[in-house]
């Protein structure tokens, strides 16, 4: 019988490790691209030994690259700046607009600190009213203060994933209807034609206008300006979805549709276990467009019907004509941009947790 050699299995132990190792990196690397961290995996991957000189050659590509860029666009930027003249000065450079940024933020936290002192007068009034035994004169008063900077930006994000679920409810079942069946879609497919160019400076003074005459309540669960500002957002960013949905349900593979008609599926059963699963990928490129396209309408809406968040801010500061207001309002974009760009990570993110536990 042959004697099996220590040292082979010890060679084949720290394979069978290495193995595992790189199966948990390159399943890391799904999540690592969802988050726009990609360059971490070569990273793992030559700390782990596998042929460290190309790994660290795609962690200059994925990683160094992209940053010496950022770089190059600062440093063009602050040398270009300052010989830009404008009505409000020179336009800022980055130290400027990076300035204003921490302003903001001393001015969001300045902000904050005085609505929890006035909530705590108002608590203590009521307390003492309450040990007077008054409690009838109790009063509930909300904060009136000017909203801060951070207040502004949730204020944008909650509207526009209002306006932009309303939109995901209305387009995907329309565009299921238009996928599954011929005459649905000769009859949507003209509106989707007309509507879908339509700017949604248009669409603000209809919404506005219609608003007004219907949400006449003043003790609402919604304001006025949020409702016009969703409902903008609805009409303008629901066409990507519903066209991508439909596509989606129109491509699937006709042998499936055949196994459907030969199990005697229901409508239901149909499009809950075939029609969906199939179409997915296209109902979240749709998704992901929508999402998009809502937030780039929403700051404009924003601008022209003064309702609070950030496309307001922007037109506040343009208004303002202050020696800081062009680098508060590049602040504004700045932030305008990461948040579209978070916004589509969130998407990706919840599309790559259905696609990965649907191969699972």
């Amino acid at each position: 019988m042959t004697a099996i050699d220590p040292g082979d299995l010890q060679a084949q132990s720290r394979a069978a490790r290495k193995a595992k190792l790189f199966t948990r990196i390159n399943k890391a690397d799904a999540w690592f691209q969802v988050l726009g961290l990609g360059w971490i995996t070569p990273l793992m991957k030559a700390a782990a030994g596998d042929n460290p000189k190309a790994q660290m050659a795609e962690a200059w590509r994925l990683l160094a690259v992209p940053l010496l860029a950022i770089l190059g666009f600062l440093v063009l930027w602050g040398t270009l700046a300052p010989q830009v003249q404008t009505s409000l000065g020179a336009v800022p450079g980055p130290a400027q607009v990076w300035e204003q940024a921490v302003n903001l933020n001393r001015d969001a936290q300045q902000k904050a600190a005085k609505e929890a002192k006035f909530y705590q007068r108002l608590e203590a009034r009521n307390q003492k009213l309450i040990a007077k035994g008054q409690a009838d004169k109790i009063k509930t008063i909300t904060y009136t203060g000017a909203p801060s900077y951070y207040d502004q930006i949730w204020t944008s994000i909650k509207t526009v994933f209002f306006g932009f679920l309303i939109a995901s409810a209305v387009a995907i079942p329309l565009g299921i209807m238009a996928g599954l069946s011929p005459t649905a879609n000769a009859a949507i497919n003209p509106l989707i034609q007309i509507f879908k160019p339509v700017s949604p400076l248009a669409w603000l003074p209809i919404v506005t206008m219609i608003v007004s005459a219907v949400y006449v309540t003043n003790d609402g669960m919604f304001s006025k300006s949020f409702l016009t500002s969703a409902i903008t957002v609805t009409l303008c960013s629901l066409w990507p979805t519903l066209i991508n949905t439909a596509l989606g349900v129109a491509s699937i593979d006709k042998d499936l549709v055949n196994v459907s008609k030969v199990l005697k599926m229901g409508t239901w059963t149909k499009i809950t276990k075939l029609v969906l699963p199939s179409a997915l990928p296209l109902i979240f490129t749709g998704l992901r467009l929508s999402l998009g396209v809502g937030w780039m309408v929403l700051i404009a809406a924003e601008m022209l019907a003064q309702n609070p968040g950030l496309g307001k801010f922007v037109w506040d500061e343009f208004q303002n004509g202050s020696s800081q207001s062009l680098a508060k309002i590049m602040v504004a974009v700045f932030t305008i941009g990461i948040i579209g760009f978070m916004l589509d990570r969130v998407m990706y993110a919840i599309q790559a947790a259905f696609t990965f536990s649907s191969n699972r």
